[in-house]
């Protein structure tokens, strides 16, 4: 314990519930590891030190308050903060205090976890990257919308952040930044207090550097103590989807799907392809036409009278969800209701899904921050979803692959990703 920034969540709640390390002690490691680093990587849009400390004094002084006691936490810079501005990486909310806290942050604060500071989010948790650079390799992108938070997890300056997903913005960052991301079943978590972006898909989740630490946050955000109860199953029964768009995935994802096909298979009860949809191959183009139409909606107030203030890649976005017709719209609603009926039937036969995460390793470059694709179609149906990062490309970066559950089983995949976990180290 030279240094405790270094312990994964789920070590650091054990060494506090015993009392072998203080909350304050775990603050001020996080915090020098913060000060120490995010000049570079520019993880956090604001710190809250001395709230932090008394926060984590007060736990120190009390008895334990729940599983998160003592634990900082980061906090994507959409959802609402009582202490701290909440400005959605955007002009427009400069400066913006909110009175209250999210759901999802007070849901934490009640276990327990130690809110340290707002983490860097693209721009109205869109596509518009900012300021944070990938800790693997500061020329590369971490990853978004997500950005901070996964960035801050990753490099020690906390264990646990907030994050949410509506096409793959808790999946592609902890991809590019080698770190677990939990993105629960739709409707799972309560949203709000959260800047919206797409109604029927937003989704509220997290990070961890370990499945388990994925696991303990989700079991606070849920209310679901299974997600770390559930026994880790002796087999698997495991369905390969390497989806429609497969075709776009370089030669290191192509590499970790092998690796992860040999490793697992003969330790599975089945392995072996699924059976999509026919029409599945729409789905990415679906999922983004209705995320388009809804985020034009979400921002219809941004757009009518700040447009000055909204970046050229947002304003195509909302203009182009603008001329979305209800017709247009309603036939994908139709075949989005069809295919959750059509890949729910495939967990009669799989416990898990098995896809991958992002396209390659994260895109040198801070101008973008990656292409969602092999996140759209589980966002789009509301499916549990973790990463597992267990590779590393050609360059170094990391490369991983997800596993997905059947809606409402989030406790299920976590013991399954856990499993997968331990033959794929």
């Amino acid at each position: 314990m030279d240094d405790p920034s270094r312990l994964d969540a789920t070590t650091a709640a054990a060494l506090i519930a015993r009392r072998e390390l203080s909350a304050e002690a775990l603050l001020r490691a996080c915090l020098a590891r913060i000060a120490e680093r995010d000049g570079e990587l520019r993880a956090f849009v604001c710190l809250d030190v001395q709230g932090a400390l008394a926060q984590a004094r007060a736990l120190d002084a009390g008895p334990l308050r729940g599983p998160l006691h003592g634990l900082p936490l980061g906090v994507k810079d959409i959802f609402d903060t009582r202490d701290l501005p909440t400005e959605c990486g955007s002009p427009i909310f400069a400066g913006h205090r909110p009175r209250v806290d999210a759901a999802a942050v007070a849901l934490c604060r009640e276990a327990g976890a130690v809110v340290i500071g707002k983490t860097v989010t693209t721009e109205l948790a869109n596509m518009t990257a900012g300021a944070t650079r990938n800790p693997f390799n500061p020329a590369h992108t971490p990853g978004g919308s997500s950005s901070g938070s996964a960035a801050a997890v990753a490099d020690f300056m906390v264990p646990l952040s907030l994050g949410t997903q509506t096409a793959g913005s808790l999946i592609r960052p902890a991809a590019c930044c080698g770190i677990a991301g939990f993105k629960p079943s739709f409707g799972r978590v309560p949203r709000a207090g959260v800047k919206p972006n797409a109604d029927s898909m937003d989704t509220v989740g997290g990070f961890g550097r370990t499945v388990a630490d994925a696991a303990l946050l989700g079991a606070v955000l849920t209310g679901d103590k299974r997600l770390v109860q559930q026994p880790l199953p002796d087999t698997l029964r495991i369905g390969l989807v390497q989806g429609p768009d497969w075709g776009e995935a370089e030669s290191d994802v192509q590499a970790a799907w092998a690796r992860a096909v040999q490793a697992l298979a003969p330790q599975a009860q089945r392995c072996e392809d699924a059976a999509l949809p026919a029409d599945f191959g729409d789905v990415a183009a679906v999922q983004a036409a209705l995320q388009a139409h809804e985020t034009a909606a979400a921002l219809a107030d941004e757009h009518r009278r700040h447009p000055d203030l909204l970046s050229p890649a947002l304003l195509a976005l909302l203009d182009k969800g603008r001329t979305i017709g209800a017709v247009e719209i309603e036939a994908h609603r139709t075949r989005t209701a069809r295919w959750r009926f059509e890949v729910d039937a495939l967990f009669d036969g799989f416990d898990v899904l098995l896809a991958p995460s992002a396209v390659d390793e994260a895109p040198e470059g801070l101008q973008h921050t990656g292409d969602p694709v092999f996140c759209r179609p589980w966002s789009l149906l509301g499916l549990p979803s973790v990463h597992l990062p267990f590779a590393t490309g050609s360059t170094g970066l990391p490369v991983g692959l997800q596993l997905v559950g059947r809606h409402g089983e989030d406790h299920r995949l976590m013991a399954a990703a856990q499993w997968a976990m331990q033959r794929l180290a």
